[in-house]
């Protein structure tokens, strides 16, 4: 008899699952800690920046970030890195979270359904945060570490665009996952593979371009930040109406003489 293959939920992590980008907040900690300058940082967030805005895959442009990407690690301790990794977890990345992705995640572990980040971000780190939310497991971009030091170079390609559906692949041939009916979430139209190596494919958060493509595909989409952009209109609104009612109440009233 057959075995039954398992359901997987893929999750991307940056603007996913977390409110910006989660190799820029440990780019944050290691500049506050002094293991590198503004110069270093400001390389990376160029590079990176570049490439969120294009709506293409330029082969060069993927190369700096890489080459960037890189460059934070190189000649570090991994074993510092770790210990710093659980320090920007604490300070900016659990604060950062999108509580409805969570949600989603979570109904997918009480289905027992297996949750994987799939990221570009360095795989210690997203090692970390799927430990930290009782997730499954993480694929993320690996940096080749020797005698305990990170050397500047990766173990295989960034994991992002069309990587991201190339390694679910994999996992899925390795661990006898039925990609057919898993499901994928992300907010970025790189992703748009990935999203369409799973049967069921989800939005979250989406970039324009991502949001056009799902609903002429016809895929579900979640907007966390819309509720969010809501409250913060109405919250003035909403201070008026507490300071009438506050002074409405019977503890406010004066007896005239």
């Amino acid at each position: 008899m057959a075995l039954t293959q398992k359901r997987v939920a893929f999750f991307d992590v940056d603007n996913t699952l977390m409110r910006g980008s989660s190799l820029f907040f440990l780019s944050k900690g290691m500049y506050q800690r002094g293991f590198f300058t503004k110069k270093d940082i400001s390389n990376f967030v160029m590079a990176n920046l570049r490439y969120r805005l294009s709506g293409i895959e330029n082969v060069d442009e993927i190369a700096k970030i890489q080459s960037a990407a890189c460059e934070f690690f190189r000649g570090h301790d991994a074993a510092i890195i770790e210990k710093m990794g659980i320090e920007v977890y604490d300070e900016y990345v659990s604060p950062a979270l999108w509580q409805g992705t969570i949600e989603i995640a979570n109904n997918h572990l009480d289905h027992d359904e297996e949750v994987w980040l799939v990221t570009a971000t360095p795989k210690d780190l997203a090692d970390l945060i799927a430990r930290r939310l009782g997730f499954t497991g993480a694929l993320g971009t690996v940096a080749e570490v020797k005698d305990g030091v990170y050397t500047g170079k990766l173990i295989g390609h960034l994991l992002h665009g069309p990587n991201k559906a190339i390694a679910i692949k994999e996992l899925a041939a390795e661990q006898g996952i039925d990609l057919e009916n898993s499901y994928a979430y992300s907010d970025s139209h790189h992703d748009i593979p990935l999203l369409q190596a799973v049967g069921n494919p989800r939005v979250i958060n989406p970039d324009t371009l991502l949001q056009v493509h799902a609903i002429r595909e016809g895929w579900p989409i979640y907007d966390f930040r819309r509720m969010r952009f809501v409250m913060k209109l109405a919250a003035p609104f909403l201070a008026r109406v507490v300071k009438v009612g506050t002074l409405l109440s019977p503890r406010h009233w004066h007896r005239g003489k």
